[in-house]
């Protein structure tokens, strides 16, 4: 992942995040400074390696025959905080210094194939397939830069600061003097003297305020030709030489503009990715995994978000994030309740739906499908209303299947973390339990 995500997604408050459930396309460091390059942004000259022998390579050719040159390796892998991680083999740290090629083939024979274990990914970690080794810049300051579409302002929101290589929320709340803002107008793009404020306010004088300019356009153009929703620069550095570079950034791109970026999406590594997430965005559902032991399956991101919420509420913790949609057929449901099965941490399914255009009595068709079909032996806690709600019903009571059944989002809740905490003791002393409506 190349940089850091900003996270607020407005900054007219710059507040905390929360925890946005939504799926992005995710690139490594090495794609995302391919693109930018493609519109014209200067980054620090960098080359992916496979093999011990490609970065003992790569290190010569980006050294080349200036002595003195420092080069950066970085595992490549979708988390943040690698500096700070740690491999499975007992390597510490996944960006290194390098002053000769055989201390970068070195590095990357510890990281290559072996198993990076962040902040981010959890005990598991995430298996390191390739390494990126670029030149290291010597900066004489940096800078804060970011474009992101704003829904205060209703269109794209530049936003530059002197004090970058830091949290932006940080600054913001610390001196929020030093945040400036311009609110650009997406049918003409920034003017030349919005453009030249904010190179001025990030203290850029004669020829380094041109680079400034120069660079803050660049990035524009990217933002919109790649459809992104959030173009993050942190650090935008100024070299003692006076040259302006993009050390590190965070893409966010619209999924909905795939089909106009295939080029881009088919870069997507799946391989770094939840396969449990792969599985369910194969099948058109919204899943991303949580850490809880509380399954959901719920129609609609903001009743999903809701039903997370309460029942964190009652004292659960909930093991996923799973919008089904509102037009989710038989068989997405059943793919939707194999994934729930699938995960071991789950101890009990919760099912929220309210029928809107989407109809209670094929989510009840779907469940008792999955139910049978899978042997589903973890207890499933119903809460349906709306669209024929009462065939629904009929559905399920005709399945002969023992589903328990509650009349509103509060009564599912409470039952659903009731049952998965006593699942969880008993399975603790190795004592089979099940439930009956």
């Amino acid at each position: 992942m190349f940089g850091r995500v900003l996270r607020s997604p407005s900054l007219l408050s710059m507040p905390k995040r929360q925890s946005a459930q939504v799926r992005r396309l995710n690139l490594h460091e090495f794609q995302s400074l391919e693109i930018m390059k493609g519109f014209g942004v200067a980054t620090p000259q960098g080359i992916p390696a496979n093999t011990p022998e490609e970065a003992a390579a790569a290190f010569n050719k980006i050294r080349g025959d200036r002595e003195g040159v420092d080069v950066v390796i970085k595992a490549q892998a979708l988390t943040g905080g690698r500096g700070l991680g740690t491999f499975k083999n007992g390597f510490k740290g996944g960006v290194h210094m390098c002053t000769k090629p055989e201390q970068a083939a070195d590095f990357a024979k510890k990281m290559l194939g072996e198993t990076l274990v962040t902040k981010q990914t959890g005990e598991k970690g995430i298996e390191v397939a390739k390494v990126f080794l670029m030149e290291r810049v010597w900066m004489r300051r940096e800078m804060y830069f970011s474009i992101l579409m704003d829904r205060a302002s209703q269109g794209p929101v530049m936003v530059a600061s002197p004090a970058g290589g830091t949290s932006i929320e940080d600054v913001a709340e610390a001196t929020p003097e030093l945040i400036f803002k311009e609110s650009v107008d997406i049918k003409t793009g920034p003017t030349d003297a919005q453009v030249a404020h904010l190179a001025k306010c990030l203290g850029g004088e004669g020829d380094v305020g041109k680079k400034l300019e120069t660079q803050i356009k660049n990035l524009y153009n990217m933002f919109i030709g790649v459809d992104a929703t959030l173009v993050e620069i942190n650090p935008l550095a100024e070299t003692r030489e006076g040259e302006i570079f993009a050390c590190d950034a965070k893409l966010n791109y619209d999924d909905n503009a795939a089909f106009r970026h295939k080029e881009i999406f088919a870069k997507r590594d799946k391989t770094q990715e939840d396969p449990r997430e792969v599985e369910a965005s194969a099948h058109d559902l919204n899943y991303i995994g949580l850490d809880g032991n509380i399954g959901c399956l719920v129609n609609g991101a903001g009743l999903a978000m809701a039903t997370m919420d309460i029942i964190s509420l009652y004292g659960g913790s909930p093991a996923n994030f799973l919008d089904v949609g509102g037009g989710a057929t038989e068989s997405q449901v059943k793919k939707a309740f194999e994934i729930l099965d699938g995960d071991s941490q789950v101890k009990s399914i919760l099912v929220n739906i309210f029928g809107g255009i989407m109809r209670c009595d094929v989510i009840a068709a779907g469940i008792v499908a999955a139910v049978k079909d899978l042997g589903l032996k973890k207890p499933v806690i119903i809460r349906l209303q709306g669209t024929n709600v009462e065939q629904a019903r009929k559905i399920i009571a005709d399945s002969g299947i023992k589903m328990i059944v509650a009349d509103d989002l509060e009564e599912a809740a409470e039952k659903a973390v009731k049952i998965a905490d006593i699942v969880g003791q008993a399975q603790e002393v190795n004592i089979g339990v099940s439930f009956e409506s």
